[in-house]
């Protein structure tokens, strides 16, 4: 699983996915007859009587044909011509923003496959290192990665499959110039196929080699347990179809598991890279009874859309606080800013990710897709995380020395890293490794000193109320 991908919708349907709030109505068979070479065709119409600026746009239009004619024609060697086209949409949308890209047919069925949790595959969740090859960021409980002895921090310096692809001349390929797309699709596969990656971890000398055989690996978007009687913790690693199903189930768990009853709960949404929208919108209703979850504001009224709590389904008002931290981006600032925002959450760890942008996936004829940023979303309280991220309401620094090696982790890219970001002012409204849950680790503990403290003053508000010096507060 690739923490940074999501998925889209099925067929032509266009649905709002990562972290879409509303559908531009864009005609995707303009973009495929453009692809098609109707371009020359629509230079070729007279210009008389187009309003202003439509004169430009042709002579540009006509521009691109003629650059498309030369290489044709005169280029050393012969260019299929979805090639160049593919290339001179990608070349596009790289002049826009980081989160705006076109999707070939086989990423954008990745793209499904992960919002349905599902594959066949390794099930470890993988992210680009600044050294350019690919860091574990943890192997899925359970799966054959897991079982093979892949670790958290480990690095896949290579990978190579039983059948390499017929462009490979060797049997082994370096992933330090490999994309994480590219990554994933080598190593998902048919279940019950082996595939070996060169591991190299600290303490080895050199790479090693883990063969490992692929096997239908089950994403589970939400997982937690009873840190103390009373006291649960539920994280959610991405926000897919089920996640909010998911977790009011686990809620339901863990109450039955204390007696019916939680004195507070811990919700984990660190190195969480986000998702599908109505999926934050519907965890952030959880907690939240009443009142604006998210608002998205773009050029076209479609994309300028709130999102509201309902009362029907709303949890207890037990103490919660929300764990963040550099890798929680996106739908997951949307979760912790709503709850921020409601005074319902205090916010505990570190500055999230800083990603404020809306992409709309909409998918093509040819089965391959369009992500494009179209709008920018907004807290309730009208702030724009853009670039600048949620700041935690208690900031506690997880940066301790990594066991093995003894040196600290190094600082994480956040959206204001990424070359050609929207900026915050742009987004002004005036303006137009993975934690273990099985490990207590410090701003776990931290949260869970915060619910115990808040815990007993709201015990010690009863008791005085019972003696009278307040009124009395009425308890879940």
């Amino acid at each position: 699983m690739v923490g940074a991908l999501s998925a889209g919708g099925g067929g032509s349907r266009r649905r709002p996915l990562l972290d879409s709030a509303a559908m531009a109505h864009f005609r995707a068979r303009l973009l495929t007859s453009f692809a098609a070479g109707a371009v020359a065709a629509l230079v070729a119409l007279p210009i008389t009587g187009v309003r202003p600026g439509a004169a430009t746009r042709y002579e540009e239009l006509s521009l691109f044909t003629s650059v498309l004619g030369l290489i044709r024609k005169n280029y050393v060697e012969p260019v299929e011509d979805r090639k160049l086209i593919e290339g001179a949409i990608r070349g596009m949308l790289a002049e826009l923003d980081p989160h705006s890209s076109f999707l070939t047919p086989e990423v954008y069925r990745e793209m499904q496959i992960d919002a349905r949790g599902e594959f066949a595959g390794l099930g470890i969740e993988i992210s680009k290192s600044s050294q350019g090859f690919i860091d574990v960021i943890a192997p899925i409980e359970g799966t054959p990665a897991h079982a093979a002895g892949i670790r958290a921090r480990d690095q896949i310096v290579a990978i190579c499959p039983e059948e390499p692809p017929e462009d490979w001349n060797e049997p082994c390929r370096s992933t330090k110039d490999m994309t994480l797309v590219e990554a994933v699709q080598l190593m998902r596969g048919p279940r019950g196929t082996p595939i070996t990656i060169q591991i190299f971890r600290e303490g080895f000398e050199e790479p090693r080699a883990f063969t490992i055989v692929r096997d239908i690996v089950k994403v589970r978007s939400v997982i937690g347990r009873l840190l103390e009687p009373g006291y649960g913790y539920a994280r959610v690693r991405s926000f897919q179809e089920r996640t909010a199903d998911d977790l009011r189930a686990l809620l339901d768990r863990l109450r039955s598991e204390s007696g019916g009853r939680l004195e507070g709960l811990v919700l984990d949404l660190r190195d969480n890279p986000g998702g599908l929208l109505d999926q934050a919108v519907a965890v952030a209703d959880v907690w939240l009874e009443e009142g604006l979850i998210v608002s998205t504001r773009g050029r076209l009224e479609s994309q300028r859309q709130e999102f509201h709590a309902g009362a029907e389904g709303t949890e207890p008002p037990y103490p919660l606080v929300v764990l963040v931290n550099a890798g929680s981006a996106s739908a997951s600032e949307i979760v912790a800013g709503a709850l921020q925002d409601h005074h319902r959450a205090l916010v505990l760890g570190t500055d999230t990710f800083g990603k404020g942008s809306v992409q709309t996936i909409i998918p093509l004829e040819d089965g391959s897709g369009l992500r494009l940023t179209t709008a920018l979303y907004y807290t309730p309280a009208d702030r724009s995380i853009q670039e600048v991220g949620i700041h935690p309401d208690i900031v506690v620094d997880a940066a301790e020395p990594v066991a093995e090696t003894g040196s600290e982790e190094p600082r994480r890219v956040r959206e204001r890293d990424l070359e050609g970001h929207l900026t915050h002012e742009e987004a002004d409204p005036e303006s137009e490794p993975a934690p273990d849950p099985e490990a207590l680790d410090l701003q776990m503990a931290r949260a869970l000193e915060v619910l115990k403290s808040w815990t007993y003053f709201e015990r010690l508000k009863d008791l005085r109320a019972a003696a009278g010096e307040l009124p009395a507060v009425a308890r879940p």
